[in-house]
């Protein structure tokens, strides 16, 4: 279905709007849990290792030096956002998946040139939100910042349309979709959008798996501390009793699929109690849970999958070394 209905004024909102609440979440995280943890193999969402200490470990592992995406990203951004901005002809920026809402600065001040009208950060963190809603309003005190507390799996169609907007899912977020998963979200989000609206999409390349698995797990061990800290949420949210150090952090390359899995692999027989469930989960030695796939792309392979989905590919721009992308498509 295309969005075609009236569009909305965009009010100036300190508190962002709340379309999942904290109840929300914790069915969700039942739901997940129960499912992954009884499924053979055993996996988890990789959405859930996002909480405050979680987010912290993520922002030291952008800033190792085996970890390119988001420096690389940030890089294409300042030399091509001037341009992107001019393409898309957007009123409105949407970002999903904001979180601080840094590299969005980069887009805000090139849009800014045209008709820029607002902002639309969406995030599962409410507090994410406000912190980034506070530092907007001091830095842009004359743009209106609509903040929306959404999981974009669940909220598409109820996401303001105040004027044409520029939706952006930076990061690399859509290699955490297998492929299927993916087709069916770029559907939704393009059947979310008005016609002659775009999507400014960020990818990583497939590229030497050495460099791409050492992104993964990197010398200093902050990732695997980043991929032990899901059993701690499980821990604290569930009443699991899960020991984070008997679990070793496993990074590799799928050469037949094209993506990197991090996976937890137990180094001893343990059974795992998770009583909000009414769990207990018994696992073997070398047994492993998966929890993340990060899909790499080839530029055919994305441009296929974006056509499907009824989004047109307009305008490609990467780094000199092609080790990641930014693609807008338009509705």
């Amino acid at each position: 279905m295309t969005t075609d209905g009236p569009r909305t004024r965009l009010p100036a909102a300190v508190d962002p709007t709340v379309l999942l609440t904290a109840a929300d979440l914790r069915r969700s995280l039942e739901l997940d849990v129960r499912e992954g943890l009884t499924a053979p193999p055993r996996w988890l969402p990789p959405k859930y290792f996002y909480d405050d200490r979680g987010s912290r470990l993520f922002d030291r592992i952008t800033r190792l030096p085996e970890y390119y995406p988001t420096r690389t990203e940030h890089s294409i951004l300042v030399a091509s956002a001037a341009e992107i901005a001019r393409l898309s002809g957007a009123e409105v920026l949407l970002e999903l998946g904001s979180g601080s809402s840094e590299k969005t600065r980069i887009l805000l001040d090139a849009l800014a040139a045209g008709s820029l009208t607002g902002y639309v950060p969406v995030d599962v963190s409410a507090g994410a939100l406000r912190e980034a809603i506070a530092g907007l309003a001091h830095d842009y005190p004359d743009l209106p910042v609509y903040g929306v507390v959404a999981d974009f799996d669940l909220h598409l169609h109820r996401l303001p349309a105040p004027g044409r907007r520029l939706v952006a899912l930076l990061g690399g977020t859509l290699g955490n979709y297998p492929p299927a998963q993916r087709g069916v979200f770029l559907q939704r989000l393009a059947a979310s959008m008005h016609v002659g609206e775009t999507l400014l999409l960020g990818l990583d390349l497939v590229k030497d798996p050495a460099r791409l698995v050492a992104a993964y797990d990197d010398a200093d061990g902050v990732t695997a501390e980043f991929n032990r800290n899901v059993l701690s949420v499980l821990n604290r949210e569930l009443g699991a009793d899960f020991d984070p150090l008997r679990f070793a952090h496993v990074a590799l390359w799928d050469v037949e699929r094209e993506w990197i899995e991090m996976r937890l692999r137990a180094d001893s027989p343990m059974t795992v109690r998770v009583p909000a469930l009414g769990l207990d989960l018994s696992l073997g030695a070398g047994e492993e849970i998966r929890t993340e796939i990060s899909a790499k792309f080839r530029p055919e392979v994305a441009e296929g999958e974006l056509e499907d989905a009824g989004l047109h590919p307009e305008g490609w721009w990467t780094d000199p070394a092609g080790d990641f992308a930014l693609v807008l498509a338009r509705r």
